[in-house]
């Protein structure tokens, strides 16, 4: 794959906690940043309200995720973007909330997950931290969706990040 993926993250909100994570696996028992087993991970900063960064098209991940959680928190303030590798293909808009826009280069933002991606007879389903959260939710969209392995396979490749 040619090029390379830029993300600039453009915050109007203050966030406590923010990361970007490259997915290669899933882990469904658990939920959170977790879910995503041992992710790549890009660094972003919270405080930052303008960054970018550039993240690695070789050995893409299945997926990138982007989480931001906002001071103070709110449920329905949390901001999620998943995206993957679309070489020549731009995007801007929000991360799921307003207060987080997000601007792609050489991605594109994957859609259509949500809680309906659990399946019904999953029963960490009935537990409200897990059925609640996105990440966990996205995960099992992958798994359903990209056949993501539930192990993880050796990589190694730099991300760099820029802050402005």
């Amino acid at each position: 794959m040619k090029g390379k993926i830029t993300v600039e993250i453009r915050a109007r909100e203050d966030y406590g906690i923010m990361w970007l994570a490259g997915i290669r696996h899933v882990a469904l028992d658990q939920h959170c940043l977790k879910s995503f087993g041992r992710p790549d991970r890009a660094t972003v900063h919270p405080c930052t309200k303008l960054q970018t960064v550039h993240l690695p098209t070789a050995n893409p991940p299945l997926a990138w995720y982007l989480c931001a959680l906002p001071i103070p928190w709110n449920w329905a303030a949390n901001a999620h973007l998943a995206f993957e590798a679309a070489p020549g293909y731009h995007w801007e808009g929000q991360a799921l909330v307003p207060g987080l826009e997000v601007r792609l280069v050489g991605a594109k933002p994957i859609t259509g997950w949500g809680e309906h991606s659990v399946p019904a007879s999953e029963p960490h389903r009935s537990l409200r931290r897990y059925r609640t959260c996105r990440n966990w939710q996205f995960a099992w969209w992958l798994r359903q969706n990209r056949a993501a392995p539930t192990r993880p396979r050796p990589r190694s490749h730099p991300i760099r990040t820029t802050g402005r």
